[in-house]
């Protein structure tokens, strides 16, 4: 195992206004509140959305190709620098521009989809 699943994050327009839907239908807690994220989180810890602003969005059609969906997988790791060879190894590819910066790094699956793997340090403890 390399880590386990963290956080699933979606793009939208506007995150406190889509996070305030999901936080009723999913009996979520508002965790985390910026301008351009929102984070909820179950009673018990152990399951996280998170809601992130997106320049320009464009929802998706399904099951329209042109327009798919957008989200990606946030990946818990104890040591970024251990857990990347690893995820390489398996066909993770570092994407262009992604700076490495404390806490997280931006992949892409063998099929293109974004994912971060990201660690303790990059969390934001619960406010």
């Amino acid at each position: 195992m390399i880590g386990r699943l963290f956080s699933l994050v979606v793009d939208c327009p506007d995150p406190s206004a889509l996070a305030a839907f999901y936080q009723d239908l999913l009996t979520l807690s508002r965790v985390e509140d910026t301008p351009e994220y929102v984070v909820l989180r179950n009673a018990a810890g152990t399951e996280t959305v998170t809601f992130q602003r997106v320049a320009d969005f464009r929802p998706p059609r399904w099951p329209d190709p042109e327009r798919p969906a957008q989200m990606h997988l946030d990946v818990l790791v104890e040591d970024l620098d251990v857990a990347e060879p690893q995820a390489l190894a398996l066909g993770a590819t570092l994407l262009e521009g992604s700076d490495k910066p404390i806490g997280y790094r931006v992949y892409a699956d063998p099929v293109g989809h974004p994912f971060c793997l990201v660690t303790a340090e990059g969390v934001t403890p619960e406010a």
